[in-house]
């Protein structure tokens, strides 16, 4: 990866109620879980906040404040340049900006990753893609996926920062079917990088006590409860990949926990057909 471009970002506190108030950014940062408020003080640099009712479902009105306040967080830590974990339709996941080249760095060396394993990029409406990609499927092939448990892997255009994934033309797009991470996209306001929060080679997580040895290296831990029943191994399948570069045709990079359900529509409904490799 290229040197570090310094992140342009504000660093936010959110006991505002109205916008994202100014802060210095790039400072050195504890871990933050987000959790419900506690009677009980504090511990220095922690914030008791967390996804009321269910973190796939957007808040009721009378819980709606709650929900706010942790887009708002997560918002601020995301354009300061920082590492926030959240929950996915299928995983927890790591989210930053894909824009800040330091944060894409940080991502690779909290997990151990290989710099040559690409990150996906999460947005908020199927109409961001086309600004992110070179889309050459119909775009009812878009809307009939996403948002959903897939990651759709097309050529990347120039809006991309060239520090993500700068050894390949292509990219995958994430918009998962998760009602916080769709509000977040969209209010942050640029492409995430994405990928599964927990280090290289080890399990994923689908509750945020998984994945707790990371939590040093966050700025933020989103709980928004367990994902699927959070113990059966089918949930830890993470999203279908599919490569859909190719003009008419279509390549399964990862099974995933969405396959029959994506082979389907490419094949009866839009008359793609797997390409060599594929893993069918």
């Amino acid at each position: 990866m290229s040197p570090a471009r310094p992140c342009r970002g504000l660093r936010v506190a959110v006991a505002a109620s109205v916008g994202l108030s100014e802060g210095p950014a790039g400072s050195a940062r504890s871990g933050r879980l987000l959790r419900p408020p506690s009677p009980t003080p504090a511990a220095p640099g922690a914030r008791l906040l967390r996804l009321p009712g269910s973190g796939a479902v957007r808040a009721a009105s009378p819980e709606r404040v709650g929900w706010t306040e942790a887009l708002r967080a997560a918002v601020a830590e995301l354009r300061a340049g920082a590492v926030v974990a959240v929950p996915t339709d299928t995983l927890y996941g790591l989210a930053c900006s894909a824009s800040c080249s330091a944060a894409l760095g940080a991502v690779y060396r909290l997990k151990g990753r290989c710099e040559a394993k690409p990150l996906a990029v999460c947005l908020g409406r199927v109409a961001d893609v086309y600004r992110y990609c070179h889309v050459r499927v119909p775009e009812g092939l878009l809307k009939d996926l996403l948002p959903g448990p897939v990651t759709l892997v097309m050529e990347r255009s120039e809006e991309l920062n060239k520090d993500l994934n700068p050894f390949t033309p292509l990219v995958g797009i994430r918009i998962p079917d998760h009602a916080f991470m769709q509000d977040l996209a969209q209010v942050f306001g640029g492409p995430l990088a994405l990928t599964s929060a927990n280090l290289s080679s080890q399990a994923s997580s689908l509750n945020v006590e998984e994945f707790q040895d990371l939590w040093p290296q966050l700025s933020l831990v989103i709980d928004g409860g367990p994902i699927g029943d959070g113990r059966s191994p089918e949930y830890r399948l993470g999203s279908t990949v599919v490569d859909l570069s190719v003009p008419g045709k279509f390549g399964i990079i990862r099974p995933g926990c969405a396959l029959e359900s994506t082979t389907a529509i490419l094949q009866q409904k839009y008359g793609l057909l797997p390409s060599r490799g594929s893993c069918l």
